[in-house]
């Protein structure tokens, strides 16, 4: 199967300027996260938005491509907003400006597509992207976009910032690569934060071992830690239902539940989170009832890592596709 077809389904201000970064981090440490279970409030689009499906190449981890600048992860966890529990399986996009504030895939920048990408939660209602930390433009505090695809009737749109002062200090650690300085907007002064932010700010701390930094969000949506039902869910719901593999988190070997409602066709994919093919797992008939089918990630030669696993099913009704992500024990 083309992997196309697997991801259609799928108050410090000015500190930084008289403390070293080191006493700036140790100073915020002390800022409390932002607290749970609050929706996360919408925000716009923005005016750079892509359709981040209509191109398999997004689907990856790294979205850094070509673009300089300080190494950055940016983790985020989802929680359903009604049992401030983890969802799992939902699918999480980022897009943000380069260290100059230039956005791919739009004007001079057209055709390009870096610092754009998603990936899908894991048990922990967790995802990870890899890129660079943005810059800022005119008129705009720093920020990144996101978009929580909950279900094809529901996703959730927003942004999220950093502290002033943290921030501003990364800048003036590494003039050479953010040559327009500091960022000269505070929050009131910002169209999208001026309104509050408290439960947009993520954090910011030192990473030893890359040499740049984290950061953490924790993002409320609607629901209850469960992905919702939209039309697409319903209609495979039909035909047949794809459970989470177990044990989830795994170690080596896991069982992917599955039940069919009349024979068919089965064929069972992993992806890696880089959205490459990794394996194929299952490719042969399967009669109507409940199956177990076994993954062990050593007979497959695969390394311990977390995939994306991807059920095709086709019936005299046709063919139908679902995937959930399958999370290595920590």
């Amino acid at each position: 199967m083309e992997r196309k077809t697997f991801l259609k389904t799928l108050g410090l201000t000015g500190a930084a300027s008289v403390l070293p970064l080191e006493n700036t981090l140790k100073a915020a440490a002390s800022i409390a996260s932002p607290p749970t279970c609050v929706l996360i409030p919408s925000e716009t689009a923005g005016p750079f938005p892509l359709d981040l499906t209509t191109n398999p190449f997004y689907f990856r981890q790294d979205v850094r491509e070509d673009r300089t600048g300080v190494q950055f992860n940016q983790k985020m966890r989802i929680i359903g907003l009604g049992n401030c529990l983890p969802m799992a399986n939902v699918r999480v996009n980022i897009w943000h400006c380069d260290k100059v504030g230039n956005y791919s895939g739009y004007g001079n920048q057209a055709g390009l597509t870096y610092l754009r990408g998603y990936q899908i939660t894991d048990a922990n209602g967790e995802v990870e992207f890899v890129t660079v930390f943005p810059g800022w433009y005119n008129g705009r505090i720093c920020h990144i976009h996101f978009q929580v695809f909950v279900s094809s009737q529901y996703a959730a749109i927003s942004q999220l910032t950093y502290d002033i002062a943290l921030k501003n200090a990364i800048y003036a650690e590494y003039p050479v690569l953010y040559t327009k300085g500091a960022d000269p907007l505070n929050f009131n002064q910002d169209n999208v934060f001026s309104d509050g932010y408290q439960y947009q700010l993520a954090s910011l701390t030192p990473n030893a071992s890359t040499g740049g930094y984290d950061s953490f969000l924790e993002v409320s949506v609607q629901g209850n830690g469960t992905v919702g039902t939209g039309h697409v869910e319903k209609e495979n719901a039909k035909h047949f239902l794809l459970g989470q593999n177990a044990p989830n988190p795994f170690k080596d070997e896991t069982f992917v539940p599955l039940t069919l409602h009349s024979s068919a066709d089965v064929t069972l994919e992993l992806f890696g989170l880089d959205g490459k093919k990794a394996a194929i797992v299952l490719n042969r008939g399967l009669g109507e009832g409940e199956h177990r089918i076994p993954v062990n990630l050593s007979a497959l030669g695969l390394p311990a890592g977390s995939y994306a696993y991807l059920v095709e099913v086709n019936n005299a009704e046709g063919v139908f596709r679902d995937s959930k992500l399958m999370t290595q024990a920590r």
